[in-house]
Order: C-alpha cells, then structure tokens, then sequence
C-alpha cells in the first residue's frame, strides 16, 4: 500500500503543481473542476483499499487533499485549512474511506444487480430469539485475529455500517443515502 499511496501522492503533486502555476488566470469554479477532475479523482480511486491503513499513510493523503484545497481557496501554507475544507464542503480523507465503503454496502444491501462477490460477503444479523436490537438493521462482523484480515470488505463493511444510525441506514434510495451519510460525517467531523 506504500507504494500505492506514494504514486497517487506523486501524481497529485504533479496536478497541484500545474494547477498552481495557472491559479491566477482561471476563475473559482474553474479550479474547482481542474482539481476534482486531476486531485481529488486520483485520491477517490479504490480508496475503499485503504480502509484501516496506518496513520502516517493516510496522513500524506490528508496532506494532499490539504494541498488542493490551499489552491482553490488561495491560503497561505500557515493559515489553518480546516475552515476552507469545510466551506468546500470536502470530507477529510479518512471520512472519505469510510463512505465509499459504506456506499458500496449500502448497494450490496439494496440493489440487485450489486456484484454477487461482494453482496455474498455481507449477511444480515437475524437473533436466534427476539431482541431489542432485533428491529435495527445490523449486520454479522466475523472475528479477525489479525490487523490486515481487519482491513478486508468482509469485517470492514459490517463493522462501518453497524456504527451508522438507523435513519440513515434505511434511507430509501442511494442518493437519499449519500446525503445523509456525507451530513452525518460532515457534522461529526466539523461541527464538533
């Protein structure tokens, strides 16, 4: 995963910097699209791998994202930039991790033409008695003795979607379900 997240590193820097040395011609908006398009793309793809990766890892993403936005909103390396990533509305990258994963669930869970490897991963927790959480929308989390297993579909999806609140879990749709989901981690990352 090094390896990975250090050519994605480097692609990006290459994107920043070129977006960088235009910034003063192009217009907000403009930049906006150049760097969802070449940045935030290439931090996105198949992120849902990263899930549970070591800090130092994430934090040069984090580091990237942090990047773009000091070039789109035009601040200085010393100002702090987490009030700029919430003006843009961008989650930071581990909450980025975790919806991916939690979409991809949710899509195993409700859509039927969700890929068969995955959706088979994922089973339903049904109590062998009536329960109180019998109502809730959980699902089973097999038992991992090691960090890596930790890190696969199979103990991350149920593990991330047990920790969501049944409003959102039950969403009626994926869309109604990304924006719940992208609130609920807006909040409990900014609003704290």
């Amino acid at each position: 995963m090094k390896t990975h997240v250090s050519m994605v590193c480097k692609k990006a820097n290459f994107h920043l910097y070129n977006i960088g040395k235009i910034r003063s011609y192009i217009d907000l908006d403009t930049t906006k699209m150049l760097i969802n398009a070449f940045v935030m793309s290439s931090l996105d793809y198949c992120n849902s791998l990263l899930y549970s990766l070591p800090k130092t890892l994430v934090c040069q993403l984090q580091k990237i994202q942090n990047k773009a936005a000091r070039i789109v909103s035009l601040t200085r390396a010393a100002d702090h930039i987490t009030p700029y990533l919430k003006q843009l509305h961008w989650l930071p990258v581990n909450q980025r991790i975790m919806f991916k994963i939690n979409t991809i669930t949710f899509n195993c869970l409700n859509d039927p033409l969700a890929p068969s490897y995955l959706s088979d991963l994922i089973k339903q927790y049904v109590p062998s008695r009536s329960l109180r959480s019998s109502h809730k929308n959980q699902l089973v989390c097999p038992v991992q003795k090691s960090k890596f297993g930790e890190r696969a579909f199979v103990y991350a999806a149920p593990k991330e979607w047990n920790k969501l609140p049944l409003e959102v879990q039950n969403s009626p749709n994926l869309a109604v379900f990304k924006r719940r989901l992208k609130t609920l981690f807006f909040t409990q990352t900014f609003e704290q």
